[in-house]
């Protein structure tokens, strides 16, 4: 399935910049970043609740959000790219 990952992360103090870091990254690791706090993951079930357990013990629920925005397996039809960037197939061959 798809999976829209959205992060607010509050960089007030050293402990909120190192929070954005370590959610990032997470991110990094599950799925292709698509704008500076939004992730596009292509993920099992069982990825997703590894993943969504990471993510929700390196917040502070008090000063940041996270969301979740489930496209389905049917993804393809409700995603279109405009402008800066040019876009990726998360089921191609990626390299790095």
């Amino acid at each position: 399935m798809m999976v829209l990952v959205t992060y607010d992360v509050n960089t007030e103090d050293a402990a909120g910049r190192k929070r954005l870091r370590m959610v990032a990254k997470t991110c990094v690791n599950y799925g292709q970043r698509v704008q500076n706090s939004v992730f596009e993951c292509l993920l099992d079930p069982t990825e997703f609740a590894k993943f969504k357990d990471i993510l929700e013990s390196e917040i502070d629920p008090e000063k940041d959000s996270l969301r979740y925005y489930f496209l389905g397996k049917n993804w393809k039809n409700r995603v279109e790219h405009v402008g800066a960037k040019e876009s990726y197939d998360p089921e191609g061959t990626m390299i790095f």
